[in-house]
């Protein structure tokens, strides 16, 4: 194998046991270190390809602190942990770890977790490889074209976009020669819609005079080198900065990327990413920004060199007045909002979207996992072959294998004629498996040799068969909790989270509930014959007091039975499910916070025993509830309600 390992470690009976199993298994443990600072010198030295790395060490600093470090550098690492509590558990998870390894370890586990890290940096790496070179070349074909500069820098902003989020982009001519000011601001509206903001435009936000320009327009140093503020950084550069401090107190921002484009005999400009999200911005965001600086300098150089037109004559003093600006997105069918979280899922939608790798889609249920899926296949290279949806919850279970594998007659009883799975019928295109955390582990085993071999067996043959999928995988239920109680894999939880999407649940992007209400009522209005139908103001309110349990799908078939209920073309009182219309308390009385799953149970019993117990058909819960049945019964396995417990 040859990988060579660093062991951050102070225990030393744990270290040296790790050492000897992994040297047995072919391993190169290049060290043992007990401390940060001792890991640090070591990794300098001996540049390790992997770190195993204790959480709790020697000294103040953690291994938290350490794995910051390493993600910035590209480092691989896998945490070892002895039981910690939960605040330390979320904290080393937001490190973007590879796997954790809980005390005392077994020698199957070292060596399982290993080569699944293994496999998902060689992923990582060659995802963030592609997708940059990608990247850099349609960052030069834009900076070549034909058009105006205003143009030219609304698609470099929106090519930069999935990988630099922004909420606003300014980009500034200030630091070219000592000219007058000469620039372009852009606004983020939605995911494909933007306004340009020019000087006038400007000073009508914010108030400003005419007089009061020339101290935002001053050159300043933050301006001339690359960097990132975030939060109290921010606050302190907006102290020095008029112009930074302008952005963020008008359009409420709290943290800055500034990307510095050197011009060859010239000083250059900045392209300056704004986000309302305070620790938006890392390291590794400035690393692409150094990376891209030197080929986006000299095509720009070639450009204004060809052109004989110095820069500042191609770029208006006045950009458009405001107007809004619609960028063309193919792909996106029935995925409608601009709040902050969805904007950014639709972000790594398209990032991910043109690559070969899985897709693991998290969200509760009726928060869009399938529009997502049919979206990834859509702007990928495979939209010419189907997309093949499966509903894991849905399947029997001795009928999972045949579903998805297939079977030859004769296979089993019942068997009269041979059956092509869903991956065969996928092959070429791609498989969406919702809910998969429903999936027995006997067929997780079989999935997880697709994903590895790319080859399948139907049942009762003897051929192996060859299969070209992308798999798409989504659930609703927390894989990492099924994985700590023995109900999911741990190696097929890891091949399939190389890229996770979050879909944010509608309680959490209520400003998006009026354009989506707008949406289904235009739809089911015309579908039921009754033109300009509106939803009052009154209406509107009960929806955003609503606690949503059912998401985008509950609200779609509330508004479409409040069309066919509703008398005339105004919807004034809505009927809700069950008159419930406020979140479900998330404390108890002695200041306990449940978890997402405690209260979910709490919901779901309460449902249960306002029905009697009953889950299916007309007034059950899961009618109440607004999700099929089968979902429903899911749910309740998965949190552990059985019958007893309603009553």
């Amino acid at each position: 194998m040859g990988i060579r390992i660093l062991i951050v470690e102070d225990e030393f009976i744990v270290a040296n046991d790790l050492s000897m199993i992994l040297e047995k298994a072919g391993y190169s443990v290049c060290d043992i270190a007990s401390s940060v600072a001792e890991a640090r010198t070591i990794i300098a030295k001996q540049k390790p390809q992997l770190v195993l790395l204790d959480i709790h060490l020697e000294g103040t600093l953690t291994g938290i602190d350490l794995a910051k470090e390493l993600l910035e550098d590209n480092i691989a690492f896998v945490y070892l942990s002895a039981n910690s509590n939960q605040k330390i558990l979320e904290l080393a998870k937001n490190t973007q770890p590879y796997g954790f390894l809980v005390k005392p370890f077994r020698e199957k586990d070292v060596l399982v977790s290993l080569e699944i890290a293994q496999y998902l940096h060689n992923q990582n790496l060659a995802l963030k490889r592609d997708t940059e070179l990608a990247l850099e070349s349609v960052i030069t074909d834009i900076i070549a074209q034909d058009v105006n500069w205003e143009d030219r820098f609304l698609k470099i902003a929106k090519a930069i976009q999935p990988h630099i989020p922004f909420d606003f982009v300014a980009i500034g001519m200030k630091n070219l020669d000592n000219i007058p000011y000469h620039g372009v601001c852009f606004l983020r509206l939605s995911y494909n819609e933007y306004q340009a903001i020019g000087t006038q435009e400007l000073m009508n936000m914010t108030g400003i005079k005419a007089s009061d320009l020339p101290k935002y327009q001053v050159p300043g140093n933050e301006d001339t080198k690359s960097s990132i503020y975030n939060l109290v950084d921010f606050e302190e550069v907006c102290k020095i900065n008029p112009s930074k401090k302008l952005v963020a107190k008008t359009f409420g921002m709290s943290a800055n990327l500034v990307m510095f484009i050197p011009i060859d005999g010239r000083a250059g400009f900045t392209l300056s990413f704004y986000n309302r999200k305070g620790a938006a911005y890392h390291n590794r965001h400035l690393a692409l920004v150094n990376r891209l600086q030197k080929p986006m300098s000299q095509t720009f150089e070639g450009v204004l060199a060809g052109s004989g037109k110095p820069m500042k004559n191609n770029i208006p003093d006045e950009v458009s007045k405001g107007r809004q600006i619609k960028v063309k997105q193919a792909g996106f069918a029935g995925i409608i909002g601009k709040s902050h979280l969805l904007l950014t899922a639709l972000d790594h939608l398209t990032l991910v979207a043109p690559m070969e790798t899985s897709v693991l889609i998290l969200g509760e249920s009726g928060t869009g996992k399938e529009r997502f899926a049919k979206s990834i296949h859509e702007l990928s290279s495979r939209n010419k072959k189907p997309i093949v949806v499966v509903n894991c919850a849905a399947l029997p279970t001795h009928l999972i294998e045949s579903e998805l594998f297939g079977h030859e007659k004769g296979a089993f009883t019942g068997a009269v004629d041979r059956r092509i799975g869903k991956f065969e019928q996928a092959s070429g295109g791609s498989i969406f498996l919702d809910e998969m955390g429903e999936l027995p582990l006997e067929s997780q085993a079989k999935l997880l040799r697709v994903l590895q071999e790319k080859e399948i067996e139907r049942l009762g043959g003897r051929e192996t068969i060859q299969v070209d999928v992308r798999i798409i995988a989504a659930t609703n239920c927390n894989l990492e909790k099924e994985v700590a109680a023995g109900r999911f894999r741990l190696d097929l939880y890891y091949r399939l989270n190389v890229f996770p999407i979050i879909l944010p649940p509608l309680r959490d992007r209520k400003g998006d509930i009026p354009i989506l209400a707008a949406h289904f009522l235009e739809k089911y209005a015309a579908m039921a014959g009754k033109s300009e139908m509106v939803v009052s103001s009154h209406a509107l309110q009960e929806l955003e007091h609503y606690s949503w349990p059912g998401n985008v799908r509950e609200l779609e078939h509330i508004i479409e039975r409040n069309v066919l209920l509703s008398r005339g073309n105004s919807i004034d009182k809505l009927i809700l499910p069950n008159g419930v219309t406020h979140v479900p308390e998330v404390k108890t009385e002695d200041g306990y916070v449940k978890s997402i799953d405690e209260n979910e149970r709490d919901y779901i019993l309460s449902v249960l025993k306002k029905c009697g117990g009953r889950i299916s058909g007309p007034g059950g819960a899961a009618d109440l509830l607004d999700v099929p049945a089968t979902t429903l019964n899911s749910k309740m396995k998965r949190l552990g309600i059985v019958r007893k417990h309603v009553g």
